[in-house]
């Protein structure tokens, strides 16, 4: 009888769930956000500058390159703690374990690149566009 007694007063902590276990749910359709380099009115213009993720979330970012400038994104630490499930431009779908940075070649019009992926860990991770973080162009991933 102690036994039953013992598993009936644990069974409702097993139930609850752990507070390491992610919030996010593959499950579900992966979240668009978007990241924009440049504007009509500025080439160092980079919106948003913050993006809040939650760790076993699916997310879709497309980061459009808009302006006259090159532009060479890099988000090394944050690509390094997040699994890439895709990477597509231009119609083309590439796969890898991990990338550290995009280069965005100056055109006329916007070019675009989409990155599927879920976050792994938790942590605050910087991303910037090289050489012109002192003109504003540099954000930051907030991983929950």
């Amino acid at each position: 009888m102690p036994f039953v007694f013992v598993v009936l007063l644990l069974l409702p902590l097993l139930l609850v769930p752990h507070p390491a276990i992610s919030e996010g749910d593959l499950a579900i359709k992966a979240e668009n956000i978007t990241l924009h380099l440049g504007s009509a009115d500025s080439d160092y213009h980079t919106e948003p500058k913050t993006m809040n993720l939650t760790t076993g979330q699916a997310y879709r970012l497309e980061i459009i390159a808009h302006g006259y400038k090159s532009y060479t994104w890099q988000a090394e630490e944050f690509l390094e703690n997040v699994w890439l499930r895709s990477i597509e431009a231009e119609g083309v779908e590439i796969e890898a374990p991990t990338i550290y940075e995009i280069e965005f070649d100056d055109a006329n019009e916007p070019i675009e690149i989409e990155i599927t992926f879920v976050p792994i860990r938790p942590g605050t991770y910087p991303f910037s566009v090289k050489g012109l973080e002192s003109r504003g162009m540099q954000g930051q991933f907030i991983v929950r």
